[in-house]
């Protein structure tokens, strides 16, 4: 079996449970692929053992075909490891060293006794569907996990939002900035800005004003086999587009078209846990 391994550089913590896990995964005779960074902390700022472990370069297509993937950290790392695995398929299990870890639903302290439910299939996995900018062209990865959002220059007036569904006119959103969320991330921005949750696997996405004009402005879900046309303008210059966090700067006028993307990824939800052991445990929902 061949796992490859992504993590944030904030390990200290967590460093005996890391190694054991890379031992007990070197002793199932795994195959161990590890990214740069990651490698580089845990080499060298940790002095972990990783004579176990090969050097992955970051071109994930680059690597061998890769069974599983581990990311490990919080949310964030999640995400980042979505973008790193990008359409190959391949699933990935989120091992919890940051906070709430929605998407990271494995204590790293369980994860080296975890290694054996791996080797025997004992898990499931889900398939979540991502949002992709198609238009306009930008730099580097174009889909999103989380969210896409539309907001004001930190020094700017509000923005307008028109926008279309499937080509035809929906709303004409006055706000800093319009959500547009994946259900897995609607425990995410989201969230925070009113929107519903969504169970991870509905066909749907979900747009959510962010501190709308208008009291009629209120978030919508909308089925995710729509294309949504956004043209932003406002009393600015330039607005933000941020996919999951990674922000570009665009002028006024710009048109955004946000459609799902062709492919889905595979999150790994060790058995017993999933969307209503979140809601209860970490959303405190119900309590």
């Amino acid at each position: 079996m061949r796992i490859a391994i992504y993590g944030s550089r904030r390990q200290l913590p967590y460093k005996d449970s890391i190694q054991s896990l890379l031992r007990r995964l070197s002793l199932a005779g795994a195959e161990i692929y590890m990214a740069h960074k990651l490698y580089t902390h845990l080499a060298g700022d940790l002095a972990l053992n990783l004579s176990a472990v090969t050097l992955a370069g970051s071109d994930f297509r680059s690597l061998p075909h890769i069974d599983m993937a581990l990311s490990i950290g919080g949310d964030g790392t999640f995400l980042r490891t979505a973008a790193w695995v990008a359409d190959t398929g391949t699933p990935i299990l989120g091992i919890n060293t940051g906070h709430l870890g929605y998407l990271a639903p494995l204590p790293v302290a369980d994860a080296p006794a975890f290694v054996d439910n791996i080797l025997a299939g004992n898990y499931t996995v889900e398939h979540r569907s991502l949002l992709q900018v198609t238009e306009p062209a930008t730099r580097g990865w174009h889909c999103a996990l989380n969210e896409v959002v539309l907001a004001k220059d930190d020094s700017a007036s509000l923005i307008t939002a028109e926008t279309l569904l499937d080509s035809r006119p929906l709303a004409t959103y006055k706000a800093d900035g319009l959500i547009i969320a994946t259900p897995t991330g609607s425990t995410a921005y989201n969230l925070s800005a009113g929107g519903p949750i969504i169970q991870p696997t509905a066909p749907v996405w979900v747009l959510s004003p962010i501190a709308a004009h208008s009291l009629g402005m209120r978030p919508l879900v909308v089925s995710d086999d729509t294309v949504l046309r956004i043209t932003v303008s406002g009393r600015g210059h330039t607005f933000r587009l941020t996919l999951d966090g990674r922000s570009t700067t665009l002028p006024m006028g710009t048109q955004v078209t946000v459609r799902r993307a062709p492919f889905t990824t595979g999150v790994v939800q060790p058995l017993g846990t999933g969307f209503p052991a979140v809601l209860r445990t970490k959303l405190m929902f119900n309590a």
